[in-house]
């Protein structure tokens, strides 16, 4: 196509973006790059420049969107560069606000997905840089009416924001409320039952409750009318709009009739300025709980950070230098006393002492700890003076990065949420609607030319409808609830996970490393007539020496138990779930399974009844050949973990089916499962044919979880509908899954599930109470019996009642 016919095509409804691609190496890329992208169904043009590594791409928007153009690049087998920050939000006073920022940032152009909760005052927002900048965010955010800022590192920014906040709003509650009080006593006066109350004369001018109502209203309330007229302007409405027609309604009437009053002193004037100041006061009263009840649900992030040592000592030049832990680089030296905490993540030098892990694992017992083992920053060293090698610092540290799981779990949205999120969307608009509709029908045919009786009905109807407890409902779960998990050492990656987790009904457990300790040992050595047991072992440690396999590993313990030297193998290959080959001393040696034997034809038939005692004994066999010869048999055993049954009883009690899936011959896996009482077993299965397994229990109907701890599980993991990855297991796996477990007990599993189930209960509860509060709340007040100050005090200890019920997760006992 020419650059004439190209400049025809595209259309004045086009959009032109600028996306950063990474993996590029030469033109061919560019090119290739151009092509797939010129081939996509709504693309009109595409120019890649290999220099800047840019693909500048003119599209329409109706027929391909940003992200389909993302996923055609990454299918061509390149990269795209997006960028995520978090942004503090100040103004949100309800859902509807968080979801009004929320539509706005992912209108804009750059932006991939753009995720507000309201209950942490953050925007996590997902954007490509070469479209879009933070400041572009910020700015957006300003004219939707808020305020925004990018959260800095650490709690202290966010402590201080939230403190400040806080010490804002008691003295606008003391000062509304010290104004408010006055109008409340004269308030008696619309009651007879009340009328032996002494009322002070001049509580009752109208001149007096005006200059006591006026700064409540346009002071203390101006948040309300600044907040709804943004909202407004924008298209849109929030509680602010609810609370400022409410209050509006009652102080204006009251001014009227002080006004008449003026003209005529023997006018008797019905005011309603206690009305919109009590109001105002309330609700002001009931955000300054709200606040300080949000800040609880984040105390999890807050102890996590407080685990941190301050401090580390470090080796430089001989001597010994008290540093901040800032200043720690990986490579660095430093010494831990007993009592002192571990700085950061590192690997012991010198020394040997037990560890105390529990407030990272919640593993009660101390581990011990020698040369070569790894510590981890926050524990603390209960004994022995060891000396460390730092290995990770900074954001690099478990800590931090179980510090950032949680964050971005308690920032994230369930989709129960976005229920909720569309409920609060409209529920403004018809709530006014209602409470006119309750003002004409009250002023029409209730009680006819009633306009003071018809005017409160309509405010209490706006005020009791405020759908701040919605909005609250569910991130307040979620933080409080994963915030508990992660004290007990489990990590949800995301308040979707939180959620699925409750739904599943089938759990398949990995055995090595999650049902068994995952550190077998040798058991058996058994050499065809004619060869030496040691020199047999030695050759197939040999053999297996370059493995990473744990059954490889107790192989080569065991002959280092013996004290026999060890060779290595010229040549070495591993062969994923059938065993290894290796070439020692000019002898091609082959250690693995039945599978492997037969693969390279070689006969194994007198040793088929010694496997099957030895699998009925519950050790895993391996057969070896040498030269195409079968040569021998060795096993090992896997011990089972001390808490598997009594945790497998439990997933069972909780109405989970449980599998066992293992690489591993049947009969071994038979007789291991018999052991922890597991009924279904799927044995002998290839690494990736783990996610096979996982596949087709869930084209069954079954909802999976998939529990492991190595490198082949990853794909497992990532297949099932919940991944749960062992933390004693490999990084690769805790990537994959969706939850980690932070140490390696089975009852982790069932309290992730328990946690799953109590967070989901108290999100149903907190919804049902917010929406069945406004369902019954509207027709009480439209009814007559509902004043609305009292509507004012029920629609702020809503949103308390719901930020309270969702704390009691934080007592939750694992």
């Amino acid at each position: 196509m020419s650059g004439e016919q190209r400049a025809k095509s595209l259309t004045a409804t086009d959009h032109k973006a600028t996306l950063q691609v990474t993996g590029m190496t030469c033109a061919a890329c560019a090119v290739r790059i151009e092509k797939g992208l010129s081939k996509t169904k709504g693309v009109h043009e595409a120019n890649v420049n290999v220099a800047m590594e840019r693909a500048t791409v003119s599209f329409d928007p109706s027929m391909v969107s940003i992200t389909d153009i993302e996923k055609k690049i990454e299918s061509l087998g390149y990269g795209t560069i997006k960028e995520k920050t978090e942004l503090i939000i100040t103004g949100m006073t309800c859902a509807a606000c968080s979801t009004r920022i929320e539509k706005g940032l992912n209108k804009m152009a750059g932006v991939s997905n753009a995720n507000v909760n309201l209950a942490m005052e953050r925007a996590t927002v997902e954007f490509n840089p070469a479209e879009i900048q933070v400041t572009d965010l910020i700015k957006k955010v300003e004219d939707l009416g808020y305020g925004a800022s990018v959260k800095t590192e650490g709690a202290e920014s966010e402590t201080d924001h939230r403190e400040a906040a806080i010490k804002k709003q008691k003295m606008k509650f003391f000062i509304s409320a010290l104004l408010s009080i006055p109008l409340l006593w004269s308030m008696v006066s619309h009651f007879s039952f009340t009328s032996f109350i002494w009322i002070p004369d001049i509580f009752m001018n109208p001149w007096f409750q005006f200059a006591l109502a006026t700064p409540v209203q346009f002071i203390i309330g101006w948040q309300f009318y600044t907040g709804a007229y943004k909202a407004l302007r924008n298209g849109s409405a929030n509680m602010d709009v609810l609370v400022a027609l409410g209050t509006s309604a009652a102080y204006f009437y009251s001014v009227y009739e002080t006004i008449k009053f003026a003209g005529n002193p023997h006018h008797g004037a019905e005011l309603y300025f206690e009305t919109s100041a009590v109001l105002i006061t309330l609700i002001i009263l009931g955000k300054l709980f709200e606040l300080l009840a949000k800040g609880r649900t984040s105390e999890a992030i807050k102890n996590l950070i407080g685990l941190q040592a301050k401090t580390a000592t470090v080796i430089r030049d001989g001597q010994e230098l008290v540093l901040p832990i800032e200043e720690l680089r990986v490579g660095d030296l430093f010494l831990v006393k007993p009592g002192e905490k571990v700085p950061v993540d590192g690997e012991i030098i010198e020394g040997k002492s037990t560890i105390d892990e529990s407030m990272l694992t919640g593993e009660s017992l101390p581990v011990e700890k020698a040369i070569g083992d790894e510590v981890i920053g926050a524990t603390i060293n209960k004994n022995g003076v060891l000396q460390v090698k730092a290995t990770k610092v900074g954001k690099d540290t478990a800590l931090a990065q179980i510090i950032k799981v949680v964050e971005e779990a308690q920032g994230s949205k369930a989709p129960i949420q976005r229920v909720a999120d569309k409920i609060s969307g409209i529920f403004v608009p018809v709530v006014v609607g209602l409470a006119i509709i309750a003002f004409v029908i009250w002023f029409f045919i209730v009680s006819p030319g009633d306009f003071s009786s018809s005017l409160e009905i309509l405010i209490a109807v706006l005020v009791i409808a405020c759908p701040c407890a919605l909005g609250l409902a569910t991130p307040t779960s979620i933080m409080a609830g994963s915030g508990r998990a992660a004290e007990a050492g489990i990590l949800f990656k995301g308040g979707e996970h939180l959620e699925t987790a409750h739904k599943v009904n089938t759990i398949l457990l990995d055995k090595t490393g999650t049902i068994t300790k995952g550190k077998p040992e040798l058991t058996d050595v058994l050499p065809e007539v004619g060869l030496n047991v040691d020199q047999f072992l030695q050759i197939i440690a040999a053999a297996e020496k370059n493995s990473e396999h744990p059954l490889a590993e107790a192989i080569v313990e065991g002959a280092k138990v013996k004290g026999l030297p060890i060779g290595n193998p010229v040549e070495f290959e591993a062969i994923p779930g059938y065993g290894v080959r290796a070439v020692i001393n000019g002898d091609e040696v082959l250690v693995g399974t039945r599978k492997l034997m037969a693969r390279y034809e070689i006969s194994i038939e007198q040793s088929l009844a010694t496997m099957e005692q030895l699998e009925e004994a519950g050790k895993t066999a391996m057969l070896a050949a040498i030269n195409g010869r079968f040569a021998g048999t060795v096993a090992v055993a896997d011990t089972v973990k001390e808490t598997s049954k009594e945790a497998i009883a439990r997933l069972k009690a909780m109405g989970l089916t449980v599998y066992m899936v293992t690489g591993d011959n049947k009969r071994t896996a038979e007789a291991i499962a018999k052991q922890v009482g597991i009924d279904h077993v799927i044995a002998e299965v290839l690494p990736e044919g783990k996610a096979a397994e996982v596949s087709k229990l869930q084209q069954s109907g079954k909802i999976v979880a998939m529990v492991g701890d190595g490198i082949n599980d990853a794909p497992a993991l990532a297949t099932a509908d919940s991944g749960i990855a062992m933390g004693t297991g490999t990084d690769i796996a805790m990537e994959a899954a969706d939850i980690t477990l932070m140490r390696g007990d089975l009852n982790s599993i069932v309290d992730a599930f328990t946690m799953s189930r109590k967070t989901m209960r108290n999100i149903k509860q907190n919804l049902f109470w917010a929406l069945g509060y406004n369902s019954l709340g509207i027709p009480i007040a439209a009814a007559g019996f509902l004043a609305p100050w009292v509507a004012g005090a029920a629609m702020a200890l809503s949103s308390v009642s719901v930020v309270l019920n969702a704390l009691r997760l934080q007592r939750t006992k694992l």
